[in-house]
């Protein structure tokens, strides 16, 4: 906590932007969706594990909807290392029924720049190709993605040298289509950068790892800077669950079993205040998951997660107070881009505002 704790402090002691009019909530689900967790030697594992996505995730989605009419969104971050064309033709399934959208999710050790171009390169063709996944850029005509990288070691940042390996990772990101990074928060894990609750640009240090550590602030009228923009999930201290009745529990966004989604988390990532400088009336949150593993499914596919919409809808949802959007993670940067560009109002209005609605394709199931 030594890194992060200073800002932290800072944060919860700055005095809160009065707001005229409603406070707008943009949630976001991400999902380090995972198949082969745990590497089962039975493909029926990894089967079993998507068809049950499949079978309950739209059910239970479509029950509910935000004030634009939305169901709850889930973006699967995808490992390249695990692809099957059959999971990711159920996903892109969901995502055509409108439940969700597919980005780029992966894990690897001792790598190098080379490699890593190429593995992101051709995955992303790959999710393109196969299952319509991702949308080009406007201007450049690019394959953009979203990113989540695993075991949390963007940038080379894990203190041990595993899981990563290249020092340069960020300008990799930004020249092979890039759009954000939704990797963070991962306390207590030791990747954890010192910016927190925070939607800001990162520059690259190519001979050092952890250059997303610090960075600047995404603010209205600003402009893209350095090689990453980075978009927080909520970091803070839960007093209300104390561990041995005396240490406030890390709230890290972190969805499963053992960390359900009650109130007084949710109210929490409200409070966090992840916003875009000049903009305090549009808060993001954005949480996660690893969405296959069997013990945690029940949560996010039962009434914890089912309870979690009901209170977001009851309580941040009112049109006086907060309104609320259901958003994936392409949605959410389409949204702070509009921000940053000095674009106000009803966020609902820039869901597809920079990089356009990715045209989903099924094969048979």
């Amino acid at each position: 906590m030594s890194g992060w704790l200073p800002q932290y402090i800072k944060q919860r002691l700055k005095k809160p932007i009065e707001i005229n009019g409603p406070t707008h909530i943009i949630f976001s689900f991400v999902d380090h969706y995972e198949p082969q967790w745990g590497k089962p030697n039975d493909i029926d594992v990894e089967r079993s594990r998507v068809d049950r996505w499949l079978a309950e995730y739209p059910k239970m989605a479509e029950k509910h909807q935000d004030a634009d009419g939305f169901h709850p969104q889930h973006t699967f971050y995808y490992p390249e290392e695990e692809y099957r064309f059959e999971h990711l033709n159920k996903i892109a399934k969901m995502c055509l029924d409108g439940f969700g959208e597919i980005e780029l999710h992966l894990h690897h050790h001792n790598d190098n720049s080379e490699n890593l171009r190429a593995l992101i390169t051709g995955f992303c063709q790959t999710l393109h190709d196969n299952h319509g996944a991702l949308s080009h850029n406007p201007d450049t005509g690019q394959l953009n993605y979203g990113f989540i990288h695993g075991n949390w070691a963007l940038d080379n940042s894990d203190p041990t040298g595993n899981n990563c390996g290249v020092n340069d990772e960020l300008i990799i990101l930004r020249e092979t289509g890039c759009y954000a990074d939704f990797t963070f928060p991962s306390a207590p894990h030791p990747t954890q950068p010192d910016t927190i609750n925070s939607i800001y640009y990162a520059k690259d240090d190519p001979n050092r790892p952890n250059s997303h550590n610090t960075g600047i602030n995404c603010k209205v009228g600003g402009k893209p800077w350095g090689d990453i923009l980075m978009v927080n999930g909520p970091l803070m201290l839960n007093w209300k669950k104390l561990k041995k009745g005396l240490f406030p529990q890390i709230e890290n966004s972190d969805v499963r079993k053992g960390m359900e989604p009650t109130q007084d988390r949710i109210d929490l990532w409200v409070e966090a205040n992840v916003h875009i400088e000049g903009r305090p009336e549009w808060r993001f949150i954005k949480v996660h998951t690893h969405g296959t593993q069997e013990k945690d499914m029940d949560v996010l596919l039962g009434k914890p997660c089912d309870d979690m919409f009901s209170y977001l809808e009851s309580k941040y949802n009112d049109s006086e107070n907060y309104i609320l959007h259901y958003v994936n993670s392409r949605e959410m940067y389409n949204i702070i881009k509009a921000a940053e560009e000095g674009n106000k109002g009803d966020p609902n209005n820039y869901r597809d505002y920079f990089l356009p609605r990715p045209q989903f394709k099924v094969g048979p199931l």
